[in-house]
Parts: structure tokens; C-alpha cells; sequence
């Protein structure tokens, strides 16, 4: 079972207060380790809970909703409507076959996970990350179901346009991926060993798998679908973010790639999910989603050796020399945080 981080020092015996200090010790290297941070009084400890058979009932019936959301968020322009009548098997004139690709690759998604999580099958592993990206990005990322290097295409490494705010540059794409495979094995070994709260530990991975860019392409959308398999398995509702709230998904996304703090995109997640109010009633101290706070510019590599907004806004476009870089699509302001 998870260790649990939540203990306070102050308020313990003197042999707790151990505990209580390696505990948060553990907290910190899981920081270290995912390359981000978030205050703790943000995440809910106490979330409603279903059997899997209805938390799986309640996405397969939300899933047009779910699709056309994750369609907006990539600047689909298939409105509620034409979506429910393509998953119905009817084609719609006018629109191009990329974007319908793009629909009815998050509605077989979907669809997969809800079998994977109904067969109980589901695990936070990189075989069902990359399963689940197979079907996300298929035909539309430079490379689907591996990291980044473990394909045909060794150098090229995907930046994301930030807006006025410049560009996010990830580790390096490397043939055989060695580096990516060390993080993501990491990371998802700090979750499950330090996070028992599943909530937290499911929006953490989707911001983490966000952050490292393990894929060429589709990685926000990958690690939603991660998340949600997290939740369900655990008996908790999945999150979609409403097609409504899309400006403000991205720009908080923006927020998070430069500040590396996941506290405000964690409040905001929460604030999507539909037990939020059962949710906050449960946790009256809970905060809310507050203003964004100024953003100092610094790039993951910086970030990983010193955690923090320290280094100067310039760094987010240096490079490696001979390294092939090209932006993805914009993660603000053009409703394209990443393709």
C-alpha cells in the first residue's frame, strides 16, 4: 500500500515527529522526481466513491460529451452534434478527414479504457500509456504507441508554443529513449509508492505524463485518458474538462509549464469533476481555484537540476547543437495545446 505524506512535525510525538519529517522527505524526492510541485491543501482527501461497474456506466454514458470536450480542448471545430452523429456511424460533409480522424480516435480510446478498467485490466504502467496512445495520436502524431527515440525518428524533440510567453522544450528525444524510460519508471514509482490518495495520484500522473512529453505528440490527451483510468479503477468518477472552460484550461496549462507548480491546475481539475460539490462538502477547508500568479520563464532542464521559476526566459529556446527542434501547436492561446 501507498505511504501516506500528509503528516504535520509540529503536531506529532517526538517518535512520530520522525516520521512525520521522512514522510515529508518522501514528498520532496517525489517533487524531484516528476520535475514539479503542489500544495497538498488543494487535493481532497476525501472523495465519493461507486463500485467500478457504475463509475464505468457513467463515463460509457458520457462519452460523446467526453469526445467532443477532448476535441474542442484540440481545436476540433466538430461541434456536440455532428460528434453524437459520427459515433453513430454517419459521416458529416464539410469537415476534413483529419479532424474526424481525430474524433473517432478519443471515441475508440474511450473506449478502450472503459475495457480495460470493466476487465479490470488496467495498471499505471507504460504498456496501457502506450496502448492508449496508439489510439489517441494514431496517423496524426510523427510517431505513435512508443517514447520518443524508440521509433524511426531519433532526434527530432517537439516544443510547445507557450504564446507571449515563448516555448517549452522537454528532455531531448534519444535513441532507445534511456532517459525518458528512467523518468517515467521513476515517476510512476514515486506515485504509487508515496500517493496513496487517488486523486491526487491520478491528476499528478496526467500532469506529469504533460510535462516529460514521453510522445511526439498527444501527450495531454494521453494522460487525461491515464488519469481518468486511475479514478475509475479506484471507484471515483472520471473528469472531463468542459468544452467551455477551454481558454481557461490552457492558459492554466501555460501556467504550469512555466512555473512548474501544479497546485492551481489540481483546484482546477477538481473544480471539473462532477462530484465537486459533494466533494467540497466533504472537504469544507478545501481551497478553491484562485487567480493565476505571475510566471517567471526556465526550462525542464533547469528546472530538474533546481526546482523553482529561477532561470532567465531565454533558456526555454536553447538547444543542444545538432538537435532537430520544431514546435508542437501552441498549449494557450490558439486552443491547440498540443497535437
Amino acid at each position: 500500500m501507498a505511504a501516506d505524506v500528509t503528516a504535520s512535525p509540529s503536531h506529532c510525538p517526538p517518535h512520530g515527529r520522525d516520521l512525520a519529517v521522512r514522510a515529508i522527505q518522501c514528498l520532496m524526492a517525489v517533487f524531484d522526481t516528476l520535475g514539479f510541485q503542489w500544495n497538498r491543501e488543494s487535493v481532497p482527501r476525501e472523495v465519493p466513491r461507486a463500485s467500478l461497474e457504475r463509475v464505468v456506466f457513467r463515463f460509457r454514458r458520457m462519452l460523446p460529451e467526453y469526445v467532443w470536450d477532448a476535441g474542442v480542448l484540440e481545436g476540433n471545430p466538430f461541434t456536440f452534434p455532428e460528434v453524437k452523429t459520427l459515433l453513430e456511424g454517419v459521416t458529416i460533409g464539410g469537415r476534413k478527414l483529419s479532424d474526424q480522424e481525430q474524433i473517432l480516435n478519443l471515441a475508440e480510446s474511450s473506449k478502450h479504457l472503459i475495457d480495460v478498467v470493466k476487465n479490470r485490466e488496467f495498471t499505471l504502467e507504460k504498456a496501457t500509456f502506450c496502448s492508449l496512445h496508439a489510439l489517441v495520436a494514431r496517423n496524426e502524431a510523427l510517431e505513435w504507441g512508443h517514447f520518443r527515440g524508440e521509433g524511426l525518428e531519433t532526434q527530432f524533440t517537439p516544443d510547445v508554443a507557450l504564446g507571449e510567453r515563448g516555448r517549452f522544450t522537454p528532455l531531448a528525444t534519444e535513441p532507445g529513449a534511456a532517459r525518458l524510460n528512467e523518468v517515467f519508471a521513476s515517476g510512476v514509482h514515486s506515485l504509487e509508492r508515496h500517493v496513496s490518495n487517488p486523486f491526487e495520484r491520478a491528476t499528478a500522473f496526467f500532469l506529469f505524463g504533460s510535462l516529460q512529453q514521453f510522445f511526439f505528440d498527444g501527450n495531454k490527451r494521453t494522460s487525461r485518458f491515464m488519469m481518468n483510468g486511475v479514478l475509475m479503477t479506484e471507484g471515483v468518477d472520471a473528469v472531463s474538462i468542459p468544452a467551455v472552460r477551454a481558454a481557461e484550461f490552457n492558459s492554466r496549462m501555460v501556467d504550469f509549464y512555466t512555473s512548474r507548480d501544479a497546485t492551481e491546475m489540481m483546484a482546477f481539475v477538481l473544480d471539473c469533476h462532477p462530484e465537486v460539490s459533494q466533494i467540497r462538502q466533504l472537504n469544507p477547508g478545501l481551497s478553491a481555484v484562485g487567480d493565476l500568479p505571475n510566471i517567471k520563464y526556465f526550462s525542464l532542464s533547469d528546472s530538474m537540476k533546481q526546482p523553482g521559476p529561477q532561470a532567465d526566459s531565454s533558456r526555454a529556446n536553447e538547444h543542444t547543437e545538432g538537435e532537430k527542434t520544431q514546435p508542437e501547436r501552441g498549449a494557450g492561446l490558439d486552443f491547440d495545446p498540443e497535437r
